[in-house]
């Protein structure tokens, strides 16, 4: 066991005045040792004076998305489907609708649970990522749209505005919407605040621990993590905190409450029920050299990257100069007994800022032998495949034919099945349209449907005779649901024996084709053959612990 736990703050009225001393005192303490920390603001903090009229929410969620959940024991993958916009009014309709209500539980603990237990079952929508804020102009303390960190400076000096990042977002959450594992983007602070509704649960690593976490992840996914070494950037990976066994702390937020996460601090969590939380970015100086050797995910344009140019230039103008040649040698913080050069920038790094006209001479002059990618290689040195165990290497080096490429074929039937069984819990395809039986999962549409194809059961002809029935016993080839070959071992499913594999393409790619805007067909495929691999391994590795 180690002595960090998440700590709990509550600031006076004058503490609380001064956004970034306060967080500053909340380090002299020790609450960034655990990755993240709770605040509890003073009484005098009114962030909205009108209160929270759901009607008077002048407020449209452009791009919900349904948080669709594969996976077992522990080990999950989330697709996000993007669905129609919807009011916030319409949202807590839908929120606490008898399907997606949250379900009667004793404490937090039995809720807990319940998540757990249910985490595949009815996708919840989540209307994530709403550009705007709920708190008012005239609020000086605190005002999560405007904090007056150092991370202003990325629209002083490059005039970027980022949303999320260094302007506000609101996230509407309902049951069991979830935000996978993660740390921030470019591992910067981030605060959370709970406008009002149901709980949040969260989880949290030290980043201490954070390297650990990662090779965990890297194990249990290593089909994720051969196409992006950075994966846990994409938000998709869910594994059960009692999988970490003593790494982990949990909390619950209440409305009203603060959350703070610190750097490099790995954190994961769901919501209770309706609420809305307001969030973005923050930075302090200490935040500098976790910036300059943050991981970066290079399978997506889509990714969030700052050049850290300014900051290294303004706050650290003694190194400024080996920064630029590739020689600005020290450790992560979290890594004290490791060093390496932190990573070149590039040449846009620097000539977004708008007080460098031309690249530095210094940077001209830096040596191109092994420059950037030899850096970066030398710096992931931490992902090399030799920490995996022999039996696990010999897997990932198997398994080097089973990646997707440009070139490669279409998915397989198998594949489309899993397809369709996402789009069958996002709601994209009617169950009544579906080839796939579903154990758990709108079962009682499926068992109509098939009562319809085969008509209605009549009465027996006396003069037919009874059909021997097989004794299981005395049978290898009797099988129940869920035992045939035909098992999906990544999602739980069952296909029907008798299900003709032609009609699972005809009937699968004309929703795909309806909904490209929603998701990239190519894409999801591409994660679910890595995930499914990775599903397999893992189930393999636990057999034989």
């Amino acid at each position: 066991m180690f002595s960090c736990r998440i700590m709990v703050f509550r600031p006076t009225w004058e503490e609380f005045k001064d956004f970034s001393n306060y967080v500053k005192h909340m380090e002299s303490k020790g609450a960034h040792k655990a990755g993240l920390a709770k605040v509890i603001p003073p009484p005098e903090w009114v962030p909205r004076k009108s209160g929270y009229v759901i009607e008077d929410l002048n407020v449209t969620i452009p791009a919900p998305i349904c948080q669709v959940v594969t996976g077992k024991q522990g080990l999950y993958q989330q697709i996000n489907i993007q669905k129609k916009s919807m009011t916030v009014q319409q949202y807590r309709d839908l929120a606490n609708s008898e399907r997606y209500a949250t379900p009667r539980h004793f404490d937090y603990e039995d809720l807990e649970r319940k998540y757990w237990k249910n985490i595949t079952y009815v996708a919840p929508i989540y209307g994530a990522d709403v550009s705007g804020s709920l708190t008012d102009n005239e609020v000086n303390e605190w005002n999560i749209n405007r904090l007056g960190t150092i991370l202003d400076f990325v629209n002083e000096d490059y005039g970027i505005s980022i949303e999320g990042v260094n302007t506000a977002y609101l996230y509407f959450g309902m049951w069991k919407t979830t935000f996978a594992w993660h740390t921030e983007d470019m591992d910067l602070y981030s605060i959370n605040y709970l406008h009002f509704g149901a709980p949040k649960t969260w989880y949290s690593i030290p980043p201490e621990h954070g390297r650990r976490l990662e090779r965990l992840a890297n194990g249990f996914f290593p089909g994720s993590y051969k196409t992006c070494q950075a994966f846990l950037r994409h938000k998709m990976t869910l594994i059960s905190p009692a999988d970490f066994k003593t790494i982990f702390h949990s909390i619950t937020q209440e409305a009203g409450e603060i959350m703070i996460t610190f750097p490099y601090g790995y954190h994961a969590g769901f919501n209770h029920g309706f609420n809305c939380a307001e969030s973005t970015n923050f930075a302090q100086e200490r935040w500098i050299e976790y910036g300059k050797r943050a991981s970066q995910c290079t399978c997506s344009k889509d990714m969030v990257k700052i050049s850290m140019d300014t900051f290294v230039k303004r706050f650290q103008p003694d190194r400024y100069e080996m920064w630029l040649k590739g020689e600005d040698v020290g450790p992560h913080p979290e890594e004290p007994d490791r060093k390496v050069a932190a990573p070149l920038p590039l040449p846009q790094d620097i000539l977004c800022n708008k007080n460098n006209p031309t690249l530095p001479q210094s940077f001209l002059e830096a040596p191109k032998k092994g420059s950037r990618r030899g850096r970066m290689a030398a710096y992931n040195q931490n992902f090399s495949m030799s920490e995996f165990p022999a039996a696990l290497q010999l897997e990932l080096m198997e398994e080097d034919n089973m990646t997707f490429g440009s070139d490669e074929l279409p998915p397989d039937e198998q594949q489309l099945e899993v397809l369709e069984d996402i789009w069958l819990k996002a709601g994209e395809i009617e169950a009544e349209d579906a080839l796939i039986c579903d154990a758990g999962y709108n079962v009682k549409k499926n068992k109509k449907y098939f009562q319809k194809k085969r008509g209605p059961k009549g009465p027996r002809d006396p003069n037919k005779p009874k059909k021997e029935r097989k004794k299981r016993e005395g049978d290898p080839n009797k099988v129940r649901k869920g035992e045939d070959s035909n098992s999906d071992e990544l999602t739980g499913l069952y296909t029907p024996c008798n299900s003709k594999s032609k009609k699972v393409c005809g009937k699968i790619v004309a929703p795909i084709e309806l909904n490209k805007q929603s998701l990239d067909t190519a894409e999801l495929v591409k994660s679910l053959v890595a995930q499914e691999t990775d599903m397999l391994l893992s189930h393999k590795k636990k057999t034989q612990a």
